[in-house]
């Protein structure tokens, strides 16, 4: 059971109503992450909601968002995220082997998302400026400066829902991965 106690998502009025409606509308449901963050800042769920929508216009396939997404995930020990990101990862195309082996940071196979993979986890593991060679492999893994500031994108919003929910212990309401 989550630690903060989140009054349940048909009560809601006002501006995290609002914003419940929108989510429900996209998706179906409300999951428990954004219910209890549109429930105590309605405004910070909005902000994580644009974040997306920038993202999934950008240049970033829906496969490279996800990959980021579940390393970021995985590296932190957020257990909601890695559940989430699976599902919303196998939806996006990626196969069943290759999430466990981005959950591990194994190699995948696929040069490409074995670069992202291994980028993102040493940006979320280590401290400093990005080395020359860090940089040069995933430039040469065919990044574009554009895509680095997407991937810088797709991190801070995570990272934002990873810490939420290590400091909540949300319940998941996405299948456990193992």
């Amino acid at each position: 059971m989550s630690r903060i106690n989140v009054p349940a998502v048909d009560t809601a009025t006002g501006a995290t109503a609002e914003v419940y409606a929108h989510i429900k509308k996209a998706a179906g449901s409300v999951p428990n992450t954004y219910a209890a963050i549109g429930a105590l800042n309605p405004g910070a769920l909005k902000v994580m909601l644009q974040a997306d929508i920038v993202l999934a216009a950008g240049s970033l396939s829906k496969q490279d968002i996800e990959t980021i997404r579940l390393a970021v995930s995985a590296t932190t020990g957020c257990d909601y995220c890695e559940a989430a990101h699976s599902l919303l990862g196998k939806m996006a195309g990626l196969k069943p082997d290759a999430l466990k082996q981005i959950r591990a940071g194994e190699p995948t196979g696929e040069a490409r998302r074995d670069a992202l993979v291994q980028f993102v986890r040493k940006l979320v593991s280590t401290r400093g400026t990005v080395s020359e060679a860090d940089f040069a492999a995933i430039t040469h893994a065919g990044y574009t400066d554009a895509q680095l500031v997407d991937i810088s994108l797709a991190i801070a919003g995570i990272t934002f829902t990873n810490v939420f929910n290590r400091i909540n212990d949300t319940t998941l309401d996405f299948p456990a991965v193992h």
